[in-house]
């Protein structure tokens, strides 16, 4: 489960750079929202699916209360999945 995680982790980011750095200035320098819609869906089921990951593993991982609440803060800023992904996931 440990590596679903890391994948969709890895997904999370990439989608979460996609959709602020492409879907949100295409939607106000071309008025056109439709960019938001399609990458956002994807974005809000991979961020689900990251948070609810992050919680069935994390005594697997043995991450205390704080280092969860770090992976699942991370999920909200741009490129924090990988920094979890290179400083928490790293005895895979």
């Amino acid at each position: 489960m440990t590596l679903i995680f890391r994948i969709i982790g890895f997904l999370e980011g990439i989608s979460y750079v996609l959709l602020m750095g492409v879907g949100v200035p295409l939607k106000y320098f071309s008025n056109d929202p439709s960019w938001i819609k399609a990458l956002g869906m994807p974005h809000g089921l991979l961020f689900v699916g990251y948070v609810i990951l992050a919680f069935l593993i994390k005594d697997d991982q043995k991450w205390s209360f704080r280092t969860f609440g770090l992976v699942c803060f991370a999920s909200v800023i741009p490129f924090g999945t990988f920094y979890v992904d290179r400083k928490y996931m790293i005895n895979l």
